[in-house]
């Protein structure tokens, strides 16, 4: 295994590399645009509550924070982690939510993990070249089919053309698979998003790419120095897709464009030695929003 310090430095290596490439504009978000993020952050906060509660969505302050919402399935426990999936009135959409896990950092920096193309049956017309991260791919795939199912379910019961998924930590590597998986499963007037907050990078180069040949359906949000965006590192062939918007310890939301901005706005270039990140900002706040059951 390949000791803590040496990858940090190793990724420091790959994100110096990258600070070569042309900064792109950066922007901050509106109070309004920031407070339209709430209702998500609650979803993919609830993903980490027991099914037993989600499924008749009784799970306390992270369920009364979407009142209406309507649960279709709720799953997961053992080798799966929870999900559930159901209707928001409000939203007007279809909604799947995964649960993350603490042990995610963990898990990223020992380097037990590989790229591997997708499933073809799973991920239709996918380009070969696309690799992600084993453990990811292996996680989706438990579920896929039951939540693709219970997602056409929901549409068509409430004649709605949007599904959102949403997730934090490694529920934000599920949800942007499933997010792909939807959009080459699901008729093309079905509009898919991915909401993923403290999103660790899923696949290589040509899996970013192809995310954002999708047309923009990603925003993975980063809060200040949360080390977990930035692995695993770049030098081993992971990159995150377009959508960043980085959490300032002042509190605005910057939105980064392109992909792995090295601006020190963004959180390339702010956690650009995982030794100086904060793990405690993995769990938020995002706007007030701390992220658990």
């Amino acid at each position: 295994m390949i000791c803590l310090r040496s990858l940090f430095a190793l990724a420091s290596i790959g994100l110096a590399h990258a600070a070569v490439l042309p900064r792109q504009a950066i922007s901050t978000l509106s109070s309004t645009a920031i407070d339209a993020f709430a209702p998500y952050t609650y979803f993919a906060s609830t993903a980490y509550c027991d099914p037993s509660t989600t499924i008749n969505w009784s799970c306390g302050t992270n369920c009364d924070a979407n009142p209406d919402f309507q649960p279709a399935i709720s799953g997961g426990g053992g080798i799966e982690q929870f999900y559930y999936v159901g209707y928001s009135p409000t939203l007007s959409s279809a909604i799947v939510a995964y649960e993350g896990t603490a042990s995610l950092f963990g898990d990223l920096t020992d380097l037990n993990f590989f790229l591997e193309p997708l499933d073809p049956s799973l991920f239709p017309g996918i380009p070969s070249t696309v690799e992600v991260h084993s453990g990811f791919a292996d996680q989706h795939a438990l579920t896929a089919r039951t939540i693709l199912t219970t997602v056409q379910q929901v549409l068509n019961a409430q004649g709605e053309n949007t599904v959102t998924v949403v997730g934090h930590s490694l529920g934000a590597a599920l949800a942007l698979l499933n997010g792909v998986f939807l959009r080459l499963q699901l008729p093309a007037s079905i509009k898919v998003n991915v909401i993923g907050y403290g999103m660790p990078r899923v696949g290589n180069q040509d899996f970013a790419n192809f995310v954002d040949s999708l047309g923009g359906i990603v925003t993975h949000v980063n809060n200040q120095e949360d080390p977990v965006p930035v692995v695993p590192p770049t030098w081993l062939g992971f990159h995150h897709p377009s959508g960043e918007i980085h959490i300032q310890d002042s509190g605005d939301w910057d939105v980064c464009p392109g992909q792995d901005n090295p601006s020190n706005l963004c959180i390339a270039g702010d956690v650009t030695d995982i030794l100086n990140g904060n793990l405690i900002n993995h769990l938020g706040p995002y706007a007030g929003i701390s992220i658990g059951c």
